[in-house]
């Protein structure tokens, strides 16, 4: 019985919150894309692999170097690839300095990446604080089209994932490379220790960055890892896979992406005893069979499952709970 309300009460949760996705996705279903203009992006893509397509302007000469600004505890720089929103081009990172150290430019560093359309930052704020009193540095960063980058007229992240493909493409493509950035802006700083830790999209952007960066650790809460299942069949995304099918843009198209968009084909730098994902046992979105999956094609990263569905506290309480573990045992040595 008790199982029984557990799964009511988080699918009712669950669906309040698709509904409200829905109805953004059908007030943007004139933004899907042509299925001849994606066609055109799938052959450009075909031929590129991960590390060329992710490259960072210190890796790809034809990409702006950024010039980062800070302002108190913000860090400012330029996208390095720029979108059709002004508001969008330039990337925002909150910065929670510890003072439990001797110095907080060599103080470790967690980086928190946030969920799709996520409604605040207090608390994230409140997490920073606990990071903070362990001796850690937090960054926070704003993803495409969210808090500071939100385009004028529309909702905080409803440009993230939309019927267009492409520009879904282009702003996983934005974030994995911003957030390399940013761990390349900590190493200079100083930090030795970088660790991520991610929800739900800002997961997907982490998991495909672990191929490309070695972290102390990491924990993915509840990424998106089936593409094709996020976009043609799941709760959330029923409106969009309608404006998709209407345009005879079918599952098959995410297939020839899945070479640089799904996490399940790459391989990780971080070691695997430094890696958990963690997943909610009544989750539509990212299914508790996708992560198990991806666990397994990684090679063993640790699985952890908690009593809730796609949204709700228990994932990152949980989260929390298990970074405890790798604060108190660092794995990297001073050298790297």
């Amino acid at each position: 019985m008790r199982s029984l309300i557990n799964r009511t009460a988080h699918a009712g949760m669950d669906a309040i919150v698709c509904a409200m996705m829905n109805t953004i996705q059908w007030r943007l279903r004139h933004h899907a894309i042509t299925r001849e203009r994606l066609e055109e992006y799938l052959l450009e893509c075909q031929d590129q692999d991960h590390q060329t397509y992710y490259s960072t302007p210190d890796e790809n000469r034809t990409l702006n170097p950024p010039e980062w600004r800070r302002e108190g505890h913000r860090l400012f720089w330029k996208t390095a690839r720029k979108s059709d929103y002004p508001e969008n081009n330039t990337v925002c990172a909150h910065l929670f300095e510890t003072t439990h150290f001797n110095s907080p430019d060599d103080a470790p560093t967690i980086i928190l990446v946030h969920a799709l359309m996520s409604a605040n930052d207090s608390g994230y704020q409140q997490i920073a604080s606990r990071f903070n009193k362990e001796g850690w540095n937090v960054l926070f960063p704003h993803l495409p089209y969210h808090y500071s980058r939100t385009p004028r007229g529309y909702a905080n992240g409803a440009l993230t994932i939309t019927s267009d493909l492409i520009r879904n493409a282009e702003t996983l493509r934005q974030s994995v490379i911003e957030l390399r950035q940013l761990i390349a802006w900590s190493r200079q700083q100083g930090s030795r220790r970088i660790a991520l830790l991610a929800t739900s999209y800002g997961a997907w952007v982490t998991s495909l960055a672990l191929s490309l960066e070695k972290t102390d650790f990491t924990i993915l809460i509840q990424p998106v890892v089936d593409v094709k299942h996020a976009t043609f069949e799941s709760p959330a995304s029923r409106m969009m896979a309608r404006s998709l099918k209407r345009n005879n843009i079918y599952p098959e198209a995410i297939d020839r992406h899945a070479h640089l968009s799904s996490p399940s084909r790459l391989i990780p730098l971080t070691p695997l005893d430094r890696i958990t994902i963690i997943g909610g046992k009544y989750d539509r979105l990212s299914t508790t069979a996708s992560l198990k999956k991806l666990c397994q094609s990684w090679g063993g990263a640790k699985y952890l499952e908690v009593d809730q569905g796609h949204f709700g506290y228990a994932a990152m309480r949980r989260a929390l709970q298990e970074s405890e573990r790798y604060l108190k045992h660092p794995v990297m040595s001073e050298s790297e």
